[in-house]
């Protein structure tokens, strides 16, 4: 393959009936960008038909690969994988049910050209009235949980909309402990504490009614709640030298 500029990680479980229709309009913004990319898709051993879907895709589509997990590893073990072997020094991932629109991708790769080692989506809500009540509050809630325990400095570490600059990434990645939902937290808090130049983009959210969410939210609020309590013991226990590596 010749040079890649930007790498763009989609990872993929029980995507549902429109996922082939959103990839192409991802592939529809990334063609505009006047860059060189490639997509990867990371397929997290889905239990429809996600995984033929992708197949018919990566034949179809010039510049897409696929990584095929044999077992269900988890949201941020799927990111992880597409970043590590990535080929451009640019990558990120989105959410692929297009929550937030892929239009965002070119001020994500402006954002990083101009400096940033990683440019973190900063979501508000707009628009659909009482049903994003909930939502907005668990997402402000959890916020304020991440900056009073761990001292982070990002705003919405949870949104699935982040692009880095590889070679400052990489590194991290191998001090990320959590392998699902959470990972997006770790992979904030490590970057923050290791003094990343980090822009947050603010970027609309509009939920869709037509797809059912995978996350789980009694097992994955626990989860959220230990990996919390892991890592801030963690940072107290470990610390950090002088130079930030823990």
């Amino acid at each position: 393959m010749s040079k890649v500029d930007l790498s763009l990680i989609l990872p993929a479980y029980n995507e549902g009936l429109i996922f082939e229709d959103n990839v192409l309009k991802v592939v529809d913004v990334l063609k505009k960008t006047r860059k060189s990319w490639e997509i990867i898709f990371v397929e997290d051993k889905s239990t429809d038909s996600t995984k033929k879907v992708i197949q018919k895709l990566i034949n179809q589509i010039p510049l897409t690969r696929a990584i095929f997990h044999k077992n269900n590893e988890g949201r941020g073990k799927s990111v992880a994988d597409g970043i590590k072997t990535a080929k451009g020094e640019i990558c990120g991932y989105l959410d692929v049910d297009l929550e937030v629109s892929p239009s965002y991708i070119p001020l994500f790769v402006k954002e990083v050209e101009r400096g940033s080692d990683l440019a973190v989506g900063k979501r508000f809500y707009e628009g659909e009235g009482i049903k994003t009540i909930p939502r907005f509050l668990a997402s402000k809630t959890y916020a304020l949980a991440v900056k009073s325990l761990l001292n982070c400095s990002i705003e919405d570490t949870e949104a699935g909309y982040k692009f880095f600059r590889r070679s400052k990434i990489l590194p991290l990645i191998k001090k990320t402990k959590s392998k699902h939902w959470f990972w997006d937290t770790e992979i904030c808090v490590v970057s923050d504490r290791e003094n990343l130049n980090i822009s947050q983009v603010p970027v609309l959210f509009k939920r869709r009614n037509d797809k059912k969410s995978t996350v789980r939210l009694v097992p994955d609020t626990i989860d959220y709640v230990k990996n919390l309590i892991r890592l801030k013991f963690q940072i107290a226990n470990f610390k950090y030298q002088t130079n930030n590596k823990y």
